[in-house]
């Protein structure tokens, strides 16, 4: 899809509405200040692309110091690596024939793809696919450990090893590490008590990976840690790899969470497209823009209240002491979850005090399979 009839040069003010804009010097504070934090730890940085589903964004990052990244599923890996970036980490489970089928095609053509198994069918399956398409090179494999959030992955202790020594037997997987995700801890507003249930979580994913050292397997790779946790887990000896990815535009879900240290650097700019009262209106920013799955979004002028209308339409509300808001104005949409918004929109415009810059399609959207 082509951008509308905006160009870079343009002011933001032109822009229809509603629209993902991307504050430059936000976004690349952030990105900076995560550097500044992680990179020192001598770990490898492989920011998650769910986030902001692009290539552009993605070297944008390698640039910056991050080695790789990491995708959720199959059609992301395959979109983001036809963009131009193909050294990716897809952290979803593949199963299924028509998505194994897709696999082979795509590491028959991007051979730096990285795999995780958490069972034995699954494993299997992507082995004998790949025997039967001729490809000679095994794909690279990492076992996906549960460390607490049960939502995918093998359970440590014997199942992860009788796990391990089933791939061992299988040619076409190469095992080099172990994945585990502590996405419960993203949230907890408690400091302390996110850095305390994350470092338990890192000791059953580097116990893992020790013990599979010790029963004589090559594991070099131990890849965690999300932008509420990766600067715990970067303290933890036998980590090797953290994968944040909403530190680059954050979202309200988070900022409660963590903090201010990363900044809000993308809104959608939003009209007012009518007045319902004489402190309330309604903008054309609704549920097809802005997901509610994390509570409401909010408006960065944080004198007005957002409240859903729908599918199209949002509301602000404001006491009587704040300034109206009349029909034609526009405002700025922060996003309550940052990933599921993105995956709405078409295009980023990246502007610089009001400017654009760049504009980034957004490659991977509503890539689910």
């Amino acid at each position: 899809m082509s951008p509308p009839q905006v160009q870079v040069g343009d002011h933001v003010d032109s822009l229809d509405t509603p629209s993902m804009i991307v504050d430059l010097d936000l976004c690349e504070a952030n990105i900076k200040k995560l550097m500044d934090r992680l990179l020192p730890t001598g770990l490898n940085i492989r920011p998650h692309l769910k986030t902001t589903k692009s290539a552009i964004l993605a070297k944008k990052l390698a640039k910056a110091g991050a080695k790789g990244g990491c995708v959720a599923k199959v059609s992301e890996a395959e979109v983001i690596a036809a963009a131009g970036f193909d050294d990716l980490l897809i952290t979803c489970e593949i199963i299924g024939p028509a998505k194994v089928k897709r696999l082979v095609e795509l590491y028959r053509k991007y051979p730096k793809i990285r795999i995780v198994v958490d069972s034995e069918v699954g494993a299997s399956a992507i082995n004998q696919a790949l025997i039967d398409s001729g490809i000679k090179e095994p794909i690279t494999v990492l076992i996906d450990l549960d460390v607490g959030l049960h939502r995918t992955g093998v359970k440590p202790g014997e199942p992860a090893m009788a796990l391990a020594h089933h791939i061992a037997e299988l040619k076409q997987l190469n095992l080099i590490g172990v994945q585990g995700y502590e996405g419960h801890l993203q949230h907890l507003h408690d400091k302390e008590d996110r850095r305390t249930q994350c470092l338990e979580s890192m000791r059953i994913l580097t116990s893992t990976a020790d013990a599979f050292r010790a029963a004589g397997f090559k594991i070099d790779v131990v890849t965690t840690g999300g932008t509420g946790t990766a600067e715990f887990c970067a303290t933890v000896p036998g980590v090797t790899e953290l994968q944040p990815g909403s530190f680059i535009f954050m979202d309200t879900d988070y900022r409660n969470a963590v903090g201010t240290f990363y900044s809000n650097s993308l809104t959608l700019i939003s009209t007012v497209i009518s007045k319902q009262g004489p402190q309330a209106v309604t903008i054309d920013t609704g549920l097809k823009s802005l997901t509610t799955d994390s509570g409401l979004a909010e408006c960065k002028d944080s004198r007005y209240a957002y409240g859903v209308l729908g599918d199209e339409h949002g509301s602000l509300s404001w006491e009587s002491s704040t300034p109206d808001l009349a029909i034609g104005d526009r405002v700025e949409m922060i996003p309550s979850h940052i990933d599921p918004t993105v995956n709405l929109h078409d295009f980023y415009y990246a502007h610089r005090q009001g400017v654009i810059e760049e504009i980034w399609p957004v490659d991977s959207r509503g890539k689910v399979q």
